[in-house]
């Protein structure tokens, strides 16, 4: 096979693979976290629809013959990952995500060594766009996944059906640790202490693998109040670890009072100062507490963003990312 043969392979899989990155980019953006989030996930997929257009063109220029079933092929490699992905875990099909774009970066350097071989800058040029495109993404979804790894909230939400499949969500439902009968046993305590609670902390374990934002905002007060006087009463009784695993849910839920947050006085600032004490917050469990509490209260956006890109910021420490 000549080098020229070699290279229209490359730019025919290519086509197909980065149409599918396209496909994929488009459904992840109904997961997105924040507008910010979204609007780059598009551009994500506008830019992947331009690398297409540029390889079919550079294809076509090296007499290679159109191929119209190609981007059929990657479109429909894209919906049926998508509904796999529905079957499993966010991070599985985040992990499936980076393996598509590592595929795609160790291609385009093959063509570009095809391509310097074979003395055609034009396609050269091409490769190392494409390089700096996929290098760029895997980057990314590497930050997302240490974002999950280290607990989240990460910038790409899990679908209800991916939560099911990956177990309780780490921001909206109980840890899985707490479990029923240590439940069981500080509502009993409750009980014993003929203090009334209007929600039962039993019904909101019942309800930990279903919560969506819609039941969110159903929940009132008392079942915040309810998990507030369960942590107290666990760390009067010494039960160190329900304690802990009551306070975490509270914090994942924006339960938390104002004087436990890690940002004194949050309520008095203003959108700039809130982003400037975000940005000085070295602990994950920190920003989701904040941003827990942001989205619950006040729910600014650019404030909501900066707790993600603080996540994000500590997350690339994590994997060593610059």
């Amino acid at each position: 096979m000549t080098d020229n043969a070699k290279i229209i392979v490359q730019l025919r899989t290519l086509v197909q693979l980065t149409q599918t990155e396209a496909q994929i980019a488009e459904v992840r953006v109904a997961q997105a976290r924040t507008e910010a989030v979204r609007r780059e996930l598009t551009q994500n997929a506008r830019h992947a629809g331009e690398r297409t257009k540029a390889l079919t063109d550079t294809l076509r220029d090296l007499g290679g013959v159109p191929d119209v079933l190609t981007p059929t092929f990657g479109r429909l490699a894209a919906l049926v990952k998508s509904a796999v992905d529905q079957t499993e875990p966010l991070d599985e099909a985040l992990l499936q995500d980076l393996a598509l774009e590592n595929q795609l970066v160790d291609r385009a350097r093959y063509l570009k060594s095809l391509a310097t071989t074979a003395e055609l800058p034009k396609v050269v040029k091409l490769a190392d766009r494409l390089i700096t495109a996929h290098t760029a993404t895997v980057e990314w979804l590497t930050t997302v996944l240490a974002e999950e790894a280290l607990g989240g909230p990460s910038a790409l939400q899990a679908t209800p059906l991916q939560r099911v499949a990956g177990g309780a969500s780490r921001v909206i439902n109980l840890p899985a640790r707490y479990a029923t009968r240590t439940v069981n046993r500080t509502v009993d305590s409750v009980q014993q202490n003929t203090e009334q609670t209007r929600s039962r902390l039993s019904s909101v374990t019942d309800k930990a693998g279903t919560f969506t934002d819609a039941v969110r905002e159903t929940l009132t007060s008392g079942r915040n109040a309810s998990l507030q006087r369960a942590e107290k009463i666990a760390r009067r009784e010494g039960d160190r670890d329900t304690a802990a695993a009551v306070h975490e849910t509270r914090r994942d839920l924006g339960a938390l009072t104002l004087e436990e947050l890690p940002i004194k006085q949050y309520d008095t600032l203003n959108i700039s100062e809130s982003v400037k004490a975000i940005k000085d917050l070295g602990q994950v469990e920190d920003v989701r507490a904040i941003m827990a509490y942001e989205e619950t209260h006040a729910n600014r956006s650019s404030v909501v963003s900066a707790a993600q890109t603080q996540v994000a910021t500590l997350a690339k420490q994590v994997v060593g990312i610059s």
